[in-house]
Formats: C-alpha cells, sequence, structure tokens
C-alpha cells in the first residue's frame, strides 16, 4: 500500500466516483483512498496461473475463479480492495453500498509485490480474516517457486502449508493441492539482489 491518493476524509461514495472516473483501481481504507500500482510480467503470469489452477480445483462446483477485477469489501474493517485471484462460490454477496463489490469470497490469492508484501502479509490479511467466509489465503512469491496457504480450521485459528519446488500444497476448501512446479513453469522470476533482499 503506497501514500494516500487522496484526503483521510473520502466517503465511500466519494471513492466510488473516483474508481468510475479513472481507468486505475484503488483501494479504500475507513476514509482513505489509495492508487493501485500495475504489475510486472512476472506477476501477471502467476496471477493468470492461479486463476488456472483454481479453476481445475473447482470442478464441477458451483465456483466461479475471478481476476483481479473483482473488488472485495471487508464492511467490519471498513476495506475495499483487489486480490490477485479470488474464488466465489454460490450466489455473490453484494456490497449494500457497491454491487460491484463482493464479501463472500471462499479463497483469495495475492502474488506478492516488493512494495506491498507487507501489506499483503500482515495489515490485508488482518482484514480479510474479518469475511467469515474465507477459508484459504493464498500467497505466492514472485522471486522464488513458493507458494503458502493459511487456512481457517473447524476451530477457526489459522493454518499455515507452504510447499516449494517440486512439492504441492493443499487447498483445504477445494478439497485439492496447488502443484508448484506447475504454476511456475515458463514463468520468468523477479531477480533477487545479492544480499537476499528481494527486488534490489
Amino acid at each position: 500500500m503506497g501514500d494516500p491518493a487522496t484526503n483521510p476524509s473520502t466517503t465511500y461514495s466519494e471513492y466510488l466516483a473516483i474508481e468510475r472516473a479513472t481507468d486505475q483501481k484503488h483501494e479504500w481504507l475507513d476514509g482513505q483512498v489509495y492508487a493501485m500500482a500495475g504489475g510486472t510480467p512476472t506477476h501477471s503470469g502467476l496471477s493468470g496461473r492461479m486463476i488456472a489452477a483454481l479453476d481445475a480445483l473447482i470442478g464441477d462446483r458451483p465456483c466461479v475463479a475471478h481476476s483481479s477485477d473483482l473488488k472485495l469489501r471487508v464492511p467490519k474493517t471498513k476495506l475495499a480492495s483487489y486480490a490477485d485471484a479470488v474464488v466465489v462460490c454460490g450466489e455473490p454477496s453484494r456490497d449494500d453500498e457497491d454491487p460491484n463489490a463482493v464479501t463472500n469470497p471462499l479463497v483469495i490469492v495475492e502474488v506478492l509485490s516488493d512494495s506491498t508484501e507487507r501489506w499483503d502479509r500482515v495489515g490485508k490479511f488482518r482484514h480479510y480474516r474479518a469475511l467469515e467466509s474465507l477459508r484459504d489465503y493464498v500467497l505466492v512469491s514472485q522471486h522464488d517457486r513458493h507458494i503458502e496457504v493459511y487456512s481457517r480450521d473447524a476451530a477457526g485459528r489459522w493454518v499455515m502449508s507452504e510447499a516449494s519446488e517440486g512439492e504441492s500444497v493443499a487447498v483445504a476448501s477445494l478439497g485439492g493441492v496447488l502443484d508448484v512446479d506447475r504454476v511456475y513453469r515458463g514463468i520468468a522470476l523477479e531477480p533477487t539482489d545479492p544480499s537476499g533482499r528481494p527486488g534490489g
């Protein structure tokens, strides 16, 4: 998440007007609006692969794997955002103020970027956990062939599983696994600098 694009008292209706007036996506967080940066070819490729992988896991279920064009709204924590991939099962539950935003994702995927990784891992995940429908939160690295899945268990606790090259990791809510090599096949990874810090 970058610097706010507007003053910190933007109402949600004003935010929707900004969205309609521009071609750029924005996040809204309790009165602040943040412009979302475009992704790299690696980011775009991994997002597309994750949508395809999730669609394969869905099979004949009444679910749809959506791209980053789908807006998510978390009414309890006053967040509106766009994830890299989202699975919604059954009828989408649309936000009362925004018919283009849904509030009932089953699975959310974020492809990690250097500029947003902390927000995706910590801040955004804290907001997403307030969505009662959410069962799996998936983080995909751009620098290594590595996928993490945080799954909500029967007691409501979040349990992390991870997989690297040559391995698979379960998406519990869809009853299947993500094959890391298949997701990353043909994807050129973003370089990591010699100090080990992604992005240089």
